[in-house]
């Protein structure tokens, strides 16, 4: 179906300030109104990094010049494929304009990779995002759960395993431990497992980026050594919020949570999760978040036993 010739998509290879800060206006707009965020911390790092981070950004204005739709198109993934998120204004849906967007976003798609390629991630799981998906060819391919819980809950007693104990990550001294571990204990994840140091110094320079709430765990034998597991928190959103962090009060996040194999079935993950969960209570907040794979049964069960419940969901669709 071919989208509505009244919609004009414009591409950019880098956004000027002013952009940046009208998508972010409109993805918080639309986020307010769905109860989702339509855009993932990736998109926002790239947002944020300018023209550090390869992108193309699709864009429609209405007659008076405001940006009414937005489209993120990410190339660089040459074993996945290309990945896009969009975000249409409230008032401006069931015009074509979420149709003109993914038909742009094919277009690059097919620019960048052989097959033509395209994953498109709908967060929140809305209904018309899905319809819209089918009705282009995608089909249904992945599920994020997001899962809270209160803080004021008790956390179920998770002692850490004989012999490991637990301490802050030291930035410039434990980088190279952690992205090793990390590749293995997400060696079959599409995304996380294949972070590289670069990537790691990019969280590292955002603004909610704090040390004291990323644990790492390690033999006490062997201080020195190669790390077993870890738990990075985040807390984000709040009135220290800068252009680009999502505006509303503050809610902690089980950011990475990570268990090196041979550590599996130790019970470190739990005893990990309870640590960080700690930290965030000190910390006064009352609410904590998660994202969780639907098909990583073992971490769901894991963060169920824990008290965390279903929020929300995120679909990624597949056009191959």
């Amino acid at each position: 179906m071919i989208a509505k010739p009244n919609v004009k998509v414009e591409r950019a290879g880098r956004l000027t300030p002013d952009q940046v800060t009208q998508a972010v206006e409109l993805a918080d707009l639309a986020g307010d109104v769905d109860g989702a965020y339509p855009l993932s911390e990736h998109v926002m790092l790239h947002l944020r990094q300018g023209g550090e981070i390869p992108a193309i950004h699709l864009l429609v204005h209405d007659d008076e010049g405001r940006l009414v739709g937005y489209a993120h198109v990410d190339p660089t993934d040459k074993v996945a494929g290309p990945s896009a998120e969009l975000v249409v204004h409230p008032l401006r849906r069931r015009r074509g304009l979420g149709r003109a967007l993914v038909t742009a976003a094919l277009a690059v798609a097919a620019e960048n990779d052989p097959s033509g390629r395209l994953r498109l991630w709908a967060h929140g799981d809305h209904p018309s995002a899905g319809a819209l998906a089918v009705s282009l060819g995608f089909t249904r391919a992945r599920v994020l759960w997001q899962m809270r819980r209160s803080l004021f809950s008790p956390v179920p007693a998770a002692p850490l395993p004989a012999g490991v104990a637990v301490r802050a990550f030291v930035p410039g001294r434990d980088d190279d431990a952690w992205v090793r571990v990390n590749a293995r204990a997400f060696a079959g994840h599409p995304e996380q497992g294949r972070w590289t140091i670069e990537d790691l110094r990019v969280r590292m320079t955002e603004r909610w980026f704090d040390p004291d709430g990323f644990f790492v765990a390690y033999r006490e034998a062997e201080p020195d050594g190669e790390l077993l597991g870890f738990h990075w928190t985040k807390i984000h959103g709040g009135h220290d919020a800068g252009v680009g962090d999502h505006q509303h009060e503050p809610i902690g996040e089980v950011y990475v949570l990570g268990v090196d194999p041979v550590a599996h079935g130790s019970g470190l993950g739990a005893a990990l999760t309870a640590v960080g969960l700690a930290h965030l209570r000190r910390r006064g907040l009352d609410q904590v978040m998660l994202y969780v794979d639907e098909a990583n049964t073992a971490a769901v069960r894991l963060y169920e036993r824990l008290g965390f419940v279903r929020w929300a969901t995120d679909t990624c669709f597949e056009r191959l």
